[in-house]
């Protein structure tokens, strides 16, 4: 970024309630049709450009002053903040530190596991061997093992979230894994070209 501040028109707009919408529905139809309170909404509305004029309130990138390197910025957090990882292993990587916002997060990644073939450990291991934290064998010898865990801890709260079954989840999931490179073997699915398997 050429500046330290981030521009106001993506967290700010002067919307009426009938322009805003969220999750593709409309805060109206949210109110009259599905019995939320206007209360419940407006956590989500944009913030008035005006109050943040006023206020002088400036939204600032954290990577202007700090380099983006996982490792690094989880070191300077625990440092200068009351940052604590998790007290496990996130599931589907090694990582304890990295990409903790929600529980959903892990389920993201597990679908991109299903439908791409790489999964969170291929995402974490890449970003570490770029900033020269691992080598390339450590990274794949570390997706070997962790890429396409199933995210055991916090699928029932998801599938609770989305109001559907595990079963309905496993069924869903299923039909968006993809048959170039996915290979059932001995009743387990399999990728086809694992990068530990590369030819070099």
């Amino acid at each position: 970024n050429e500046k330290p501040t981030r521009d106001p028109k993506y967290y700010s707009a002067e919307l009426s309630i009938k322009d805003l919408v969220l999750g593709g529905v409309s805060a109206i139809e949210l109110i009259e049709k599905h019995g939320f309170k206007l209360s419940d909404l407006e956590a989500y509305f944009p913030v008035n450009p005006y109050e943040i004029q006023k206020t002088g309130t400036e939204v600032h990138y954290l990577g202007y002053y700090v380099k983006w390197h996982p490792q690094e910025t989880y070191y300077y957090s625990v440092e200068h903040s009351d940052f604590m990882p998790n007290d496990h292993r996130t599931e589907g990587s090694f990582s304890k530190y990295s990409s903790l916002d929600d529980k959903i997060d892990w389920l993201h990644y597990h679908t991109t596991t299903i439908k791409f073939g790489i999964g969170r450990a291929t995402y974490d291991s890449a970003q570490e061997i770029r900033n020269g934290d691992i080598t390339r064998e450590e990274g794949i010898a570390l997706i070997k093992r962790f890429d396409g865990e199933f995210p055991e801890q916090y699928i029932k709260d998801c599938c609770n979230y989305m109001d559907i079954s595990l079963q309905q989840y496993h069924d869903a999931i299923e039909k968006f894994r993809s048959p170039h490179l996915w290979e059932k073997n001995y009743g387990k699915w399999e990728l086809k070209y694992p990068i530990w398997k590369e030819k070099k």
